[in-house]
């Protein structure tokens, strides 16, 4: 029986540690996917202001507030040791969880939100964020200098708690220059991470060489044509308004390489609406009949590093993030991955149709495909069919060395 339910969302920074700890206490913790805007009158009844993550006992007790959640998971071991020895090793555990709370992760979301789109964008507001993050995490430096952990000499549920929170410093901004300008915190950060009590709920452990984002206006698809209507109307434009143009003007450039083979007979787009709108044995008999084989091909996918995978929500996100960095190739192919299995027992694979003969050129747009093996698909062969119609179905387990994975979660890119 579940120990209750943590209703959350994806890469919540605020829910790895609860994760973490609710794993090393063999806690049975359902998660479950909150739309914090979009609320469900359920929801609204366990947190009336629709912030996550919130805890629903299996007992029916209710608690809000991440660090107490945390605390609460973490205490239901009564000989654990990441609370600390003593009433001062508590305490300081409370006030580190509470420091990366309200003084790390806001400076770090003001910094990295608005270049993702998240929030408007503002030059000056991302700086001001940028600057108050790094202040923070100085102070984080000076205690790590003569400190292996940030309470005591062991890993504590602060460590957890704070790795889960300055994870989006080194996912964004904290490069190879920045680590070695602050080597106690990549140190210390490092550690914790590789912890298996960590590890079995984080994404895979990486570090940038330069950082992923930087100040500048995130690209809005829809921007170009506006600024062309703009130049339609204004032939002269202000000499005030040529820095926003300035700066758009890199969106238009790029061109997708695709973009060079000649229009397509087949209707990609009519394709997606048939696989959405009809029942899939239908759909299925619809491409089949339809698809040119001349224009475009069928690849099998698959996760190159199963044996990481541990809890099956997280690796329907894993795929989920594949799928939304696959954005720029969305007009040159369809297709579903899914994960099957079940916790620390599952496999990654699926099935896509993509414009072309060649993969790279359409998967290459996600910075991490190279994480994953791309098999081509015989659409002549049987087995290959079936291989298809079951990824785009999920109505069959998947067969890997002989083992049999039942379906546990998929997701489609069209």
């Amino acid at each position: 029986m579940a120990f209750g339910k943590l209703y959350t969302y994806e890469a919540n920074p605020r829910s790895t540690a609860i994760l973490a700890v609710a794993k090393a206490n063999n806690l049975d913790i359902e998660v479950v996917e909150t739309n914090t805007e979009k609320p469900t009158a359920e929801y609204l009844k366990y947190n009336a202001l629709s912030k996550v993550p919130t805890f629903v006992g299996a007992d029916g007790y209710v608690l809000s507030e991440c660090i107490a959640i945390a605390v609460y998971v973490t205490s239901q071991n009564e000989k654990t040791t990441l609370l600390g020895k003593t009433k001062q090793d508590y305490a300081s555990i409370l006030k580190w969880a509470s420091f990366f709370n309200s003084e790390v992760l806001p400076q770090l979301g003001n910094w990295y939100r608005p270049l993702l789109g998240k929030i408007p964008y503002n030059k000056k507001a991302v700086e001001d964020g940028q600057k108050a993050a790094l202040k923070a995490v100085s102070v984080v430096e000076a205690h790590l200098r003569d400190n292996t952990y940030l309470v005591g000499e062991r890993i504590t549920l602060a460590d957890l708690f704070a790795v889960g929170i300055i994870a989006r410093g080194f996912e964004f901004f904290f490069d190879k220059e920045w680590r070695s300008q602050n080597p106690n915190v990549s140190r210390w950060y490092e550690t914790v991470y590789n912890q298996p009590i960590y590890s079995a709920v984080a994404p895979k452990f990486s570090l940038l060489d330069t950082p992923k984002l930087t100040n500048v206006a995130p690209k809005k698809p829809e921007q170009p044509k506006k600024e062309a209507k703009k130049e339609a109307k204004k032939e002269t434009p202000k000499a005030a308004a040529e820095p926003e143009e300035e700066e758009s003007a890199p969106a238009e450039k790029p061109k997708h390489p695709l973009e060079a083979l000649p229009r397509a007979t087949f209707p990609l787009d009519e394709w997606k609406r048939q696989y959405s709108n009809v029942d899939t044995p239908e759909a299925l008999k619809w491409f089949w009949e339809n698809v040119k084989f001349d224009e475009y091909s069928l690849w099998k996918v698959v996760y190159k590093y199963n044996e990481e995978l541990t809890l099956t929500f997280m690796s329907s996100n894993l795929i989920g993030g594949f799928n939304n960095r696959l954005e720029a190739s969305r007009k040159y192919l369809f297709g579903s991955a899914s994960v099957y299995g079940t916790t620390n027992d599952s496999v990654i694979e699926g099935a896509f149709v993509i414009r072309g003969d060649d993969y790279k050129p359409v998967f290459d747009v996600a910075p991490d495909y190279e994480s994953y093996e791309f098999i081509k698909l015989d659409p002549n062969s049987a087995e290959d069919r079936a291989f298809v119609e079951a990824q785009w179905s999920w109505d069959k387990p998947a067969i890997v060395n002989g083992k049999e994975y039942p379906h546990a979660a998929g997701k489609v890119f069209k």
